[in-house]
């Protein structure tokens, strides 16, 4: 069978293996530990050194074994053609010689793209990405990078078939076209509501839910025309990176400089009229594109596809009957999507399996003997009973850490690098928003048992947690831990074959009635989510949980009794 390998060189540095139809995939950052595995300098390219040599080991494969290797470009550049060579060339430097001289390039928002419809299953979808920027679009369509584009894919082909187009703004050198950006609007005007020190774009959409979007919503509209043929024009700077030119609101010049400055409420309504007009946009285009490809299914990517409020509205009120939203839409994703492109279209390759787990990374590794770090206890060999012993450890209202199985790919966690609470009391969000030092507003996500969804949740859910649904109103008071103040969550549906976690919410839902838990990232603040046993003991007793599941082995914090103590051996 060939294998082919996928990478980002750029910001979530990845990399991506496809081999005897299985995926193998992992991000930098797990490794170097900086999130986003951001270059120290803009522009920077960087190889995703560990990722990558991790991908070929767990595969058994050398570098002489890869039959092709494709990553995403992102040159901004203004010629069309020319610079995809220098690129080329700069990116191959970064790899092994066998490796580089197989390099080739496609667009950074085919790679996204392809990362969700090439794991959807579904033969014809329309498909969407929209982020902050991507490829230069060349001498078609003027100086400028991709913010949104659309397809129409198929099994044989993908055809390119919406593009945003520049708008025409003066300046001081004469007019001049701006490639504006609704990911950059979005995160623009989230800098203006959201203090230094929490991400803006996570934290704004949490925090939308406390607000009036009325109260600001015309003059937002304003800065946004939605028009003819899913055509989005944003009023120059708002659709760009410039977050210092004072917005006017209210009596109010609104900047990233004084944010702090501006009282609670106006914030939340601010970013109550910012998701209201964000959505409808996106919703603009998504129409648009259905009546352009009579698809029954979107595939939706980029980074504007990690707000999950946004993706439970297309799902909603797009016009199509399937969103599948890409398991990993952010930038990380391009590398899968690389991959996937030249084991289909390159090599003739069957699609893979639509996945139900993200778990492609690394195994934890065992957890050695001398980890047990001051006021833990360790219990050992549980085999089937780790189960159901941290199962009634959350039954009564203990944090879990929890490590099993190989790492997922994303910027969520899905059950194998997870802390796992009750989701039945509102002070087990307070008490952990206080340990992982976020904002008091953001919520949490339950993971529920698939089968069970729609018995709490007005939608099913989505495996990969990328969009929201109404919790059902006579259930959200027994899970108010992951119930927001607008009555949503974002539900990751967790199926049968999820090795890691579908036990557990089995033998939780056995003890509780409720078949599902919350879950959120095991990772400190501004970290990544880890990747190790070793690490896990650092950061869970760093944290202060009250107890951590690694591999067959329990760490049990000296406050917490022995669950079930006579069937259990302690050393």
């Amino acid at each position: 069978m060939p294998a082919v390998l996928g990478l980002n060189f750029h910001h979530d540095t990845s990399a991506a293996l496809v081999v005897d139809g299985r995926l193998y995939a992992a991000e930098e950052e797990r490794w170097s530990g900086v999130k986003h595995n951001h270059p120290t300098r803009k522009g920077t390219l960087t190889a995703p050194t560990r990722a990558l040599q991790w991908c070929l080991e767990a595969a058994g494969l050398e570098p002489q074994d890869i039959d092709a290797v494709w990553a995403a470009s992102m040159r901004p550049n203004p010629a069309a053609g020319w610079w995809l060579a220098e690129e080329r060339d700069e990116l191959a430097a970064l790899l092994p010689t066998p490796l580089g001289e197989h390099l080739r390039l496609l667009s950074h928002h085919t790679a996204h793209v392809l990362s969700g419809y090439l794991l959807s299953g579904h033969d014809h979808a329309a498909g969407l990405v929209i982020d902050a920027g991507g490829s230069s679009l060349g001498s078609d369509f003027g100086p400028g990078r991709e913010r949104i584009t659309g397809y129409d894919l198929r099994p044989d082909r993908v055809d390119r078939l919406h593009q945003s187009m520049p708008t025409v703004v003066p300046s001081p050198a004469g007019p001049r076209r701006v490639h504006s950006s609704l990911g950059h609007f979005y995160r623009n005007l989230a800098r203006r509501v959201i203090p230094p020190g929490d991400e803006p774009e996570g934290s704004m959409m949490a925090l939308a839910a406390f607000g009036d979007p009325q109260r600001y919503g015309a003059r937002v509209r304003d800065l946004v025309r939605l028009g003819n043929d899913g055509e989005v024009r944003i009023d120059h700077p708002w659709g760009s990176a410039d977050s210092s030119t004072p917005l006017l609101l209210g009596g109010r010049a609104w900047t990233a400089d004084n944010v702090a400055e501006q009282p609670d409420h106006k914030r939340a309504d601010l970013a109550a009229a910012v998701q209201e007009v964000f959505a409808e946009s996106v919703v603009h285009i998504a129409r648009h594109l259905q009546r352009l490809t009579r698809a029954s299914t979107l595939a939706f990517s980029g980074g504007c596809a990690l707000n999950s409020h946004l993706n439970g509205q297309l799902a909603a009120d797009s016009g199509f009957d399937t969103l599948f939203v890409a398991p990993a839409p952010h930038d990380a994703g391009t590398a899968v999507g690389a991959a996937l492109y030249g084991w289909h279209y390159q090599l003739g390759q069957e699609r893979l399996p639509v996945p139900t787990d993200a778990a492609w990374g690394p195994e934890p590794g065992a957890l050695p003997a001398t980890a047990v770090p001051t006021g833990y206890r360790a219990l050992t060999d549980l085999g089937p009973g780790l189960a159901p012993t941290v199962a009634t450890l959350l039954g009564e209202h203990h944090i879990v850490g929890w490590v099993q199985g190989q790492l997922e790919f994303g910027p969520r966690a899905l059950g194998h690098r997870s802390i796992l609470a009750h989701p039945g009391h509102a002070a087990t969000r307070d008490r952990l928003n206080a340990i992982k030092k976020r904002a008091a507003y953001r919520p949490f996500a339950p993971a529920v048992l698939a089968e069970h969804a729609t018995e709490w949740f007005m939608s099913a859910g989505d495996p990969f947690m990328n969009r929201v649904a109404r919790v059902r109103r006579c259930r959200a008071d027994r899970i108010a831990a992951v119930t927001h103040h607008d009555g949503t969550a974002r539900v990751q549906s967790v199926a049968v074959d999820h090795q890691d976690l579908h036990e557990l919410l089995e033998q939780f839902h056995e003890r509780t009635g409720l078949p599902l838990l919350l879950n959120t990232s095991f990772n400190r603040k501004g970290t990544p989510i880890l990747r190790t046993a070793e690490q896990a003991v650092v950061a869970a007793a760093d944290l202060g949980l009250d107890a951590l599941a690694v591999g067959d082995t329990l760490l049990l914090a000296d406050h917490v009794p022995d669950p079930h103590a006579t069937s259990l051996r302690t050393r």
